[in-house]
């Protein structure tokens, strides 16, 4: 049984470092240290990997570190939500969000245009200028044809964009498909809406996205889950590991707790009872703030892959 120890900070620490100092600490330390570890095995074992995260965490700055890691190949296979995707257009193009507080009055935010997420601040004018944009790109897409899967519409917007810190510019660069199940559940939903009225033939295909990403894998690949919050990207992502055979990996990071029955909430160990993640599987569940454990845990497993030159 490892017994705890004292956590002692020494100059010049590195991430790796630090991380590895949180497993003897205990508590959710322990459970960060391990979910570290699980991200490096699974590259190892060369894991299919399925990362998902929802909206919020593209109106932070993990945006640009989501590009980054498709870029250096630690993700294969993305699932978010609508407004993750509008949020990377919107920066992409040039908006800018801002920092704010928890603690303050929305009715005069509303009043000044302003609409918060947690401590963050965007404008109005950021979705009035994201409507500019879109509306041509649609115009851009039926041109070319008047149906697409969603994840296919996603990649030939990704190739528009020229943006390094854009999730959907890496993923078009990489061949890296996303996958947005509930595409109608936001702004871009309202404009695709808008645009088939005009267009009677003009249809974005849900159901065949879900066979494409079915079709990502098979029983026979190794597979991994990193399930960044819960919601609908979670699920599908486990939903087809579930029907694949279970996911052999999976690293699980939310502030949702178990008692709640919710998917955000779901433990990888509830995930056994499914089968969306097999019984001798390698998991992890980190109870805590995305942007907090998600750069902690990922950055020490990069660290180790480039000492092993396998990154």
């Amino acid at each position: 049984m490892v017994q705890v120890q004292d956590f002692r900070w020494t100059q010049g620490m590195q991430v790796k470092q630090l991380v590895e100092s949180f497993a003897p600490l205990g508590f959710q330390s322990t459970e960060l240290a391990r979910a570290a570890d699980v991200i490096v095995k699974m590259k190892k074992d060369s894991a299919k990997i399925f990362l998902t995260f929802t909206s919020n965490m593209v109106t932070s700055g993990l945006r640009g570190f989501f590009a980054q890691l498709i870029e250096l190949g630690m993700a294969d296979v993305i699932v978010t939500t609508v407004g993750g995707i509008e949020e990377d257009i919107m920066k992409a193009t040039g908006e800018k969000f801002s920092i704010g507080s928890f603690s303050v009055d929305d009715v005069e935010l509303h009043e000044k245009g302003i609409n918060r997420v947690g401590n963050l601040f965007i404008n109005n004018e950021s979705y009035m200028n994201f409507e500019d944009w879109i509306v041509p790109v649609l115009d851009k897409l039926y041109q070319k044809q008047p149906r697409w899967a969603v994840s296919e519409m996603l990649r030939e917007i990704g190739l528009i964009l020229n943006d390094e810190h854009s999730i959907l510019y890496q993923a078009a660069k990489h061949n890296v498909p996303i996958f947005c199940p509930a595409i109608t559940d936001g702004a871009f939903g309202f404009h695709l809406y808008l645009y088939q009225q005009n267009h009677k033939d003009f249809v974005v295909d849900v159901v065949k996205d879900f066979g494409n990403i079915l079709f990502t894998t098979t029983h026979d690949d190794k597979k991994a889950v990193i399930a960044l919050g819960g919601s609908i990207s979670k699920h599908h992502a486990i939903l087809c590991t579930l029907l694949n055979g279970g996911a052999e990996y999976a690293v699980y990071m939310t502030t949702a707790h178990k008692t709640s029955g919710s998917m955000s909430g779901a433990t990888t160990d509830e995930a056994k009872s499914w089968g969306k993640v097999k019984d001798a599987s390698d998991v992890a569940t980190v109870i805590g703030d995305v942007t907090i454990m998600f750069p902690l845990a990922m950055i020490k497993a990069l660290e180790q892959l480039k000492e092993e030159g396998l990154l």
